[in-house]
């Protein structure tokens, strides 16, 4: 019988502008692969009907925030609207050693943070979309936002995906069910990298002493 090898988990985030599938992909992937936990932010905001503590985020006051700022307890935070987010460095490293894989849904900003902290354990991917036009139409087939909404989010997308350069892989989102099968694909070869095989070194020494 083959040997299983456990692996170090990696940290996988996605990032795309807004109404390229994203989100889509992100709930698909957190549904069809048990090794896959979303990372839960900390956050200064108050919490919102429905949203659950611990699970939505980790709802803290600023001085407790403030704290792990200064305690590199963060792997990355940004200030939105008054608002602060962040990402425990500890919940993440635990999960990483336990061999499970951390999915992040950040911005660019939010990946060259994580990158400078823990760039040996990330994966980015920058989801595309077809065309300008189809990005418009899929904003507005959510009919969630009013016009301005939507003209803001389009004018934000240009220099959102001027930074797909900084990503380790891009996909153009033509159908989901194809840009899901190449964020698995991108997944498994990840979780295949000889570095995050841990004990494949004497895993490989028992074999040649059996030779």
């Amino acid at each position: 019988m083959s040997e299983i090898l456990a692996r170090r988990g990696l940290m996988l985030v996605l990032s795309s502008p807004s109404g390229a599938g994203k989100t889509t992909l992100s709930r698909r992937l957190l549904a069809d692969d048990t090794g896959v936990e979303l990372s839960v932010s900390v956050t200064t905001r108050k919490p919102r009907p429905g949203e659950i503590d611990g699970k939505d985020y980790h709802f803290i006051d600023r001085a407790t925030f403030d704290v792990m700022v200064e305690r590199r307890e963060l792997l990355e935070w940004a200030e939105v609207f008054g608002n602060c987010y962040g990402t425990p460095r500890s919940a993440v490293e635990k999960t990483l050693a336990g061999g499970r894989d951390v999915l992040f849904d950040v911005d660019w900003q939010g990946t060259q943070q994580l990158r400078e902290a823990a760039r040996v354990d990330l994966v980015s991917v920058f989801i595309l979309p077809p065309s300008v036009e189809e990005l418009e139409r899929r904003l507005r087939s959510r009919a969630q936002d009013s016009d301005d909404v939507i003209h803001g989010r389009m004018s934000k997308a240009a220099d959102e995906m001027s930074h797909y350069v900084e990503y380790d892989y891009v996909i153009i989102n033509h159908e989901i069910d194809r840009a899901f099968g190449e964020l698995r694909a991108i997944l498994g070869a990840e979780r295949l990298k000889r570095d995050r095989q841990v004990g494949l070194g004497d895993f490989v020494r028992t074999l040649r002493a059996n030779v």
